[in-house]
């Protein structure tokens, strides 16, 4: 786990330094129907969340990821969207690094090995590092702003991509896929009707936001994807 925080410490310090250079927080992001603001308002949110889930795993005091449902996480994050670009990177900073002691407390002994995220998922507490450093980098990607998935580390887009491959096979209906990467790797969802292919960055493009500029068929149209997965 060490090594996976030195990695999200490293994106989120990443993450910060666009968010400081952004002259124009009220700028559309990729996310549709939010600004810059609205993606790292959500971001520093999203910090909260993940402490209070490794506290319940440390504590054994159940928390709710995020208090009074989606209504409130929602309201949260609309409300913050639209302070001065200071105020934003300043919530960003403090939130994340009060999030690191909460992720580094998980390598000890845990009250709750499992902890529910909104919507009702159930995962291993273990998992709260990479779930959140998902975060960081996806959004990162969001603010449109210069850094994009071509730019992270391609053993790191490996494991996005096996990640949402797996989410992708958790569906009610999956998609029939093999995805193929350029770098030679493959995965095969539901009975492998279609091959979609591309470079790494392009496929997990397209598998997180949806985005096919970076993949092509081998057999007819890329297909659409559920969302949510």
């Amino acid at each position: 786990m060490t090594s996976e925080l030195t990695v999200l410490a490293a994106h989120t310090d990443r993450l910060l330094t666009t968010a400081r250079a952004l002259a124009d927080p009220a700028a559309p992001s990729l996310c549709e129907g939010w600004s810059r603001g609205h993606v790292l308002t959500h971001v520093a949110r999203n910090a909260d969340a993940i402490g209070r889930l490794a506290s319940w795993a440390v504590t054994g005091d159940r928390q709710e990821m995020y208090p009074g449902g989606a209504e409130a996480r929602d309201r949260e994050i609309e409300d913050g969207a639209h302070r001065p670009p200071a105020e934003l990177v300043a919530d960003l900073t403090d939130t994340a690094a009060d999030l690191v002691p909460r992720l580094e407390a998980l390598q000890g002994p845990l009250a709750a090995a499992e902890v529910e995220m909104r919507g009702g998922l159930v995962v291993p507490a273990s998992q709260l590092p990479f779930l959140r450093l998902r975060e960081v980098v996806y959004h990162h990607v969001d603010l449109d702003a210069g850094f994009g998935f071509p730019d992270v580390e391609p053993e790191l887009l490996r494991r996005f991509v096996a990640d949402a491959v797996h989410r992708l096979r958790l569906g009610r209906r999956p998609p029939g896929l093999v995805v193929r990467t350029d770098e030679g790797d493959s995965w095969t969802v539901g009975d492998g009707g279609t091959t979609v292919t591309g470079p790494l960055a392009g496929v997990l493009l397209w598998l997180a936001r949806r985005d096919e500029s970076g993949v092509h068929a081998l057999d007819g149209q890329v297909p659409s994807l559920p969302r949510g997965a």
